[in-house]
């Protein structure tokens, strides 16, 4: 029982900060003997790029979206725009229409956000295609930043970073924030180290040559067609001068309904993507997406429940002030996320428990995920979560 504890317990630890400590350590090791990743200068010869923008009812966004993408730093003469609107019954397509530099894509079936996609990309006919969604704002050097990692022909996709704007007054789903600046900078060491493992549909890009259309069913398709592409041997590399900035869930249940859609996906990938987890294929990269994802979606939430249990079994048993001193650091932390889940629908806001509140979140999420993954209940039809 005990080794059992402590196997649960050390792989618990791993997911969420030991695969960080130990990747910053392989990073360091590996830029002691072969120097920091460098981005070959292209000479100012730009790749054509073509920008995507799936929008499903976003006429309060629109506009604004597509007046940032318009004033995006670029060559004019090496990028396109194409926004598809399928399905949207508001005033989105009409928006889009005034605006002649962007090509329309509209159908009155709403088919999903990868239908959509997949009907774009016959369209396209440059060397990168970059994909945003219509709700975020980019940076204007962000399709430069991007495209100068295509000059390395190691290089098959470019993940932008995703910033998550917290109100000041803030609720729990600043613990978003939080969540995203650490999970930014793991995709920093894992870029270094060798490749991102999945791409934020947010903001990410790919050689057009590469894109391998995934099953209508798909539920992460950004997250399938970036690692569908690292699975031939390219790499992902991550982009933090290239930014996509949103607002936080306009509250935790938007917030758990997108963590719960995202984990069903998860496991849906996994079992998909079969071929990332024979180490024979790429160690490395087999390494980085079993520590840095499918722990996560897989096992490891139901070993926080399963080191609770056992912790208190242990320390009734054996009445080791250690497990005992254990025990109640448990307790503590779970009593915190409880009392931040009642204080929040108080509309209290204590920060202090903001983080253990959402760690619990996202991780019942995870479990709510793959049961409804499982029972065949989560459809891969576009879900717009509302935002602040």
């Amino acid at each position: 029982m005990i080794i059992v504890f402590w196997i649960s317990l050390c792989i618990v630890f791993y997911t969420f900060f030991g695969y960080g400590i130990l990747l910053l350590f392989l990073v360091k090791l590996r830029m002691l003997f072969k120097g920091k990743r460098t981005i070959p200068d292209n000479g100012g010869d730009w790749p054509a790029v073509t920008l995507i923008v799936a929008a499903f009812n976003e006429e309060d966004f629109i506009v604004e979206k597509i007046k940032n993408t318009l004033e995006l730093n670029y060559p004019p003469d090496r990028v396109s725009y194409i926004f598809v609107t399928d399905g949207s019954d508001d005033h989105t397509p009409g928006l889009v229409a005034g605006y002649p530099q962007i090509k329309l894509m509209h159908r009155a079936e709403r088919n999903g956000k990868i239908a959509a996609v997949h009907r774009a990309l016959k369209e396209v006919n440059t060397a990168i295609t970059v994909f945003t969604d219509a709700n975020t704002f980019l940076n204007k050097d962000a399709l430069l930043n991007i495209s100068r990692h295509y000059s390395d022909s190691s290089v098959g996709a470019v993940s932008g970073e995703k910033r998550v704007h917290v109100a000041d007054q803030g609720d729990v789903t600043a613990g978003e924030g939080f969540y995203w600046k650490y999970e930014s900078k793991l995709k920093a060491w894992d870029s270094e180290l060798y490749s991102v493992v999945g791409a934020a549909g947010e903001l990410f890009s790919i050689r057009t040559e590469l894109y391998e259309p995934v099953s209508a069913d798909t539920i992460l398709d950004d997250f399938m067609i970036s690692l569908l592409i690292a699975k031939r041997g390219y790499r992902i590399v991550y982009e933090p001068m290239a930014y996509a900035t949103e607002s936080g869930s306009a509250n935790i249940k938007e917030e758990l309904k997108r963590k719960i859609r995202i984990a069903a996906g998860g496991i849906q990938s996994i079992m998909r993507l079969g071929a990332l987890l024979n180490p024979f294929h790429n160690f490395v990269l087999c390494f980085q997406y079993l520590s840095h994802r499918v722990l996560r979606w897989t096992i490891t939430p139901f070993l926080l429940v399963l080191a609770f249990i056992l912790n208190c079994i242990i320390a009734l048993q054996t009445r080791s002030s250690f497990y005992e001193v254990l025990f109640g650091f448990q307790v503590l932390f779970y009593a915190s996320a409880m009392l931040g889940w009642v204080l929040e629908r108080r509309q209290v806001r204590v920060k202090a428990l903001f983080i253990p509140y959402y760690f619990c979140m996202m991780n019942y999420a995870v479990v709510a995920g793959i049961c409804r993954y499982l029972s065949g209940k989560q459809s891969a039809v576009w879900e717009k979560s509302k935002r602040k």
